[in-house]
């Protein structure tokens, strides 16, 4: 069983910048790939980055060049840096973790809470 926080969500203006952490439980983190997804209102909830417990990523084209993922296997930690944040950015962020190594876009197995991020314009 893996138990995730996140925190680090709020209001922020168009361009600013937020990084959000997500602290797993448990003594494996490394043996579970990390994502991060967000679900605007009224909308599907989409993939935004994962990252093996190796470091390889995977970033959502919507994203790209704007966020970064990283983790900390040592502190049982995942993070997501968010620089030039737009409006359309503004969804509820949510933790995942999956047991393996490969680069999953769904069928996670553990979720967070979830934390809001709103950018206004």
């Amino acid at each position: 069983q893996v138990q995730l926080v996140e925190s680090g969500g709020g209001l922020v203006q168009a361009g600013g910048s937020l990084r959000l952490s997500c602290a797993a439980s448990g003594r494996t983190f490394s043996s579970y790939v990390m994502g991060w997804f967000r679900q605007a209102p009224g909308k599907e909830r989409d993939i935004v980055a994962t990252i093996t417990s190796g470091g390889s990523t995977y970033y959502a084209d919507s994203v790209q060049g704007r966020f970064a993922i990283s983790r900390d296997n040592a502190k049982n930690t995942v993070y997501l840096q968010m620089n030039s944040l737009k409006p359309e950015d503004t969804a509820v962020y949510y933790c995942a973790a999956k047991y393996g190594r490969l680069l999953y876009l769904n069928h996670y197995d553990y979720w967070g809470q979830g934390t809001q991020v709103t950018v206004s314009s």
